[in-house]
């Protein structure tokens, strides 16, 4: 089992490498779909027509820099974490991961009635599929930020 001592301030060696690579899939997620949701609801308020296939465009070039980020950001990670980034998930890890799942659940679940019971009588079109998105991307987040507070703290899930 892998020994852990809470840190705080930036990663270093102490940090295992999974809340590392939490570390990674947050920054990836704010820096390339937050540009994406501030251009859409931008698109929304000014009420102009939407070019679906623009917005398509824009959402395909978010997710091709996310998976970049991610990419560059595991292989480094990886190279500098030595024998811990090959180490298979231990309990502690593996519980973790499932208390933050089911954060980011009750998150999704939340965004979903909105989406498929609200919305629906209130909006339509790219309002309802961007608000699916956002809550989609949300949930992975609070997923990720819930595995990093676990490793922060000490917590086993």
């Amino acid at each position: 089992m892998t020994q852990f001592a809470p840190q705080s301030g930036t990663a270093d060696a102490g940090t295992p490498f999974r809340e590392k690579t939490a570390w990674i899939a947050v920054v990836a997620m704010v820096v390339a779909y937050g540009p994406y949701f501030i251009a859409a609801s931008m698109v929304e308020q000014r009420g102009e027509p939407h070019d679906t296939l623009t917005l398509v465009a824009l959402f395909a070039i978010a997710t091709a820099i996310r998976l970049l980020i991610l990419a560059v950001g595991t292989i480094v990670i990886r190279a500098r974490s030595g024998a811990d980034a090959r180490l298979p998930p231990d309990e502690r890890d593996r519980a973790i991961a499932a208390r933050s799942a089911a954060t980011a659940y009750y998150a999704l679940m939340a965004g979903m009635i909105l989406v498929g019971i609200i919305m629906p009588f209130e909006a339509q079109g790219q309002a309802i599929t961007n608000t699916a998105l956002f809550a989609l991307v949300t949930a992975e987040i609070l997923r990720y930020g819930a595995a990093i507070f676990a490793y922060r703290r000490g917590r086993h899930g």
